[in-house]
């Protein structure tokens, strides 16, 4: 692991921590891939644990979506392909890892970051949470089917739509209302290193049974052709502009092409 995605070992729970607080841990492209590795070390076993944890850095951001310099280069189809492929890749890894998995989110949990936390079994979160998937009002992006199928299985299609095109963060009172989150906590990591240990004292192959069968509808349910969505957005001018509004610190002005 690098200085940016660090992780440790606590008994059998595993912890990863996204460490770019200074960026309110915004995901950089290596990050998602040491995420990967992490998740491809627990399915070989290379890596011996029950359980995993995955925090951010310092009291404010869970992680702040994909770091916005990722994107600059992007000009073709393939960049767009690539990146959501990339994405559907990495948390296919984490979703499919047969122990528990358990966010302990602090502060701002958006974008790439929401789409992390959506993939993990249980999240505990923190009363500062905030929720969500802005993209429509700051990069004008889009969401592959299969993340858009996590959401629809966690907050269900009304409130995915709804959030999608409001853009609105989801805070700690209705996270906890509608299922998002499981339980609020002063202190998520610890809670859940609590809940973590409390699982490992549960049949593993009753958990690691339903998780792959829930996993399984999902994908069912996903299996259907979004690459020309995605490619429309993220090859677009609106998306360009996007991207230098953002660095600009302005308001976008979208126009639909």
């Amino acid at each position: 692991m690098d200085d940016e995605l660090q992780y440790h070992q606590v008994g059998s729970t595993g912890i990863v921590t996204f460490n770019r607080p200074q960026a309110r841990n915004a995901l950089t492209f290596a990050m998602y891939e040491a995420l990967a590795d992490v998740c491809t070390q627990v399915l070989d076993k290379s890596l011996d644990i029950r359980s995993l944890i995955i925090a951010g850095a310092g009291e404010k951001a869970f992680a702040a979506g994909t770091d916005i310099a990722g994107f600059l280069g992007f000009r073709t189809e393939e960049d767009a392909l690539g990146y959501e492929r990339t994405m559907d890749r990495v948390l296919g890894k984490l979703e499919s890892l047969p122990i528990p998995t358990v966010a302990a989110i602090r502060g701002a949990c958006t974008g790439g970051g929401a789409a992390i936390a959506a993939c993990c079994d249980l999240r505990i979160a923190s009363e500062d949470i905030r929720y969500g998937f802005p993209i429509a009002r700051t990069l004008g992006n889009c969401l592959s089917v299969g993340n858009l199928s996590r959401l629809v299985e966690l907050l269900g299609s009304a409130r995915t739509k709804e959030i999608l095109m409001t853009s609105r963060l989801i805070e700690a009172d209705e996270a906890l209302a509608i299922g998002l989150i499981n339980e609020t906590s002063d202190d998520p990591l610890a809670r859940a290193h609590a809940l973590c240990e409390q699982l490992q004292g549960h049949a593993p192959l009753t958990l690691a049974a339903t998780k792959e069968g829930l996993r399984r509808l999902r994908e069912h349910a996903a299996a259907v052709q979004g690459d020309g969505l995605i490619v429309a957005c993220y090859t677009s001018e609106d998306f360009r502009e996007g991207l230098q509004s953002f660095l600009e610190k302005r308001e976008p002005d979208f126009k639909g092409r």
